[in-house]
């Protein structure tokens, strides 16, 4: 039997020539796909194969029935959650800190790649990515214990130490003035340093012949970073960038809990915090559901329209 099939003069492969084709590249290539054996069967098992459970926004699921013998209710989740008097004041939390985030967290590590990069002793650099590493490895649960050990209106240390000066105490932490200042503050310590490993990657990957013409130009390191280094990670800044919108309903429900309280409830209930009480505590499976549906339907239009918009200004986007 012939592998190949004469069609318009041309040989087309069969499925058998291509299975075979498949095959031999498998074998060829075993041990690098053995290497991302691991990644794939994490994504499978806890990306994948959980997606089957959002059919029950759909319905009225019930642990004992199951989720093929719970009553099929339609949309009724959705429109019980977009007509409830908390939607309009989850959304706005919940905007509002994604959009302070990103307007004032976002740029920071690229601005700190490029600092880091001017640095010309390796050893000094390796020790203050070092630093500036460390505060991601910390829990939120230490970062709210911090949080608390500073703040603290009855014996926080800067409240002590305004006392000392002669000023008032000021209340930091049930203040609702200042809850999303403080949530955007301590994401800006934890995780800027962790944003540059990206950042310092692709900066590494610019010619350095590219500099030593910026030099024979005249052009000092400011104008340097500027018109190659800024331009030369632009792709990776771009993408990034669309990556976070996809993420843009979630601002991190554990550091959110951690810090919220009675008086600052009205600034502090995101979704997050809202399918915690409502899905967890109250056992409202389906409606929580249909909210976490909600937050990736609107995090998948935001992605797909922002790829779109960087294409078309000439730019790679992620697919």
């Amino acid at each position: 039997m012939q592998s190949e099939v004469q069609i318009d003069g041309l040989a087309k492969p069969t499925a058998r020539s291509r299975w075979k084709q498949v095959m031999y590249g498998l074998k060829r290539d075993k041990y690098l796909y053995l290497l991302i054996a691991p990644g794939l069967l994490f994504f499978l098992l806890f990306k994948y194969v959980p997606m089957w459970g959002i059919v029950i926004a759909f319905q009225n699921y019930s642990p004992y029935m199951g989720i093929t013998e719970s009553p099929w209710v339609g949309f009724e989740h959705f429109i019980r959650f977009f007509s409830n008097q908390d939607f309009y004041l989850l959304f706005r939390n919940t905007m509002a800190i994604s959009l302070l985030k990103l307007l004032f967290f976002f740029p920071l590590p690229i601005l700190l790649s490029l600092l880091l990069n001017e640095l010309r002793s390796a050893v000094y650099k390796k020790w203050i990515q070092s630093i500036v590493y460390m505060p991601h490895f910390l829990s939120w649960v230490i970062i709210a214990g911090i949080t608390f050990l500073l703040l603290s209106q009855s014996s926080g240390i800067v409240n002590k130490m305004l006392v000392s000066l002669g000023y008032a105490k000021y209340d930091f932490l049930t203040n609702e003035n200042n809850f999303w200042i403080m949530l955007v503050i301590q994401n800006i310590w934890k995780e800027t340093g962790w944003g540059t490993i990206i950042f310092l990657a692709a900066i590494a990957g610019v010619d350095p012949q590219l500099y030593e013409a910026a030099k024979m130009d005249g052009a000092n390191r400011l104008r340097q970073a500027w018109h190659i280094t800024l331009p030369a990670i632009r792709s990776v800044i771009v993408i990034l960038f669309i990556l976070r919108l996809g993420d843009i309903m979630d601002v991190g429900f554990e550091q959110v809990f951690l810090m919220m309280n009675g008086a600052v409830s009205n600034v502090a209930d995101v979704f997050e915090t809202y399918v915690y009480r409502v899905g967890i505590q109250q056992g409202q499976f389906s409606f929580s559901t249909a909210v976490g549906l909600f937050k990736s339907v609107v995090g998948l239009i935001l992605v797909i329209l922002a790829n779109k918009v960087a294409k078309r200004f000439g730019e790679e986007g992620v697919y």
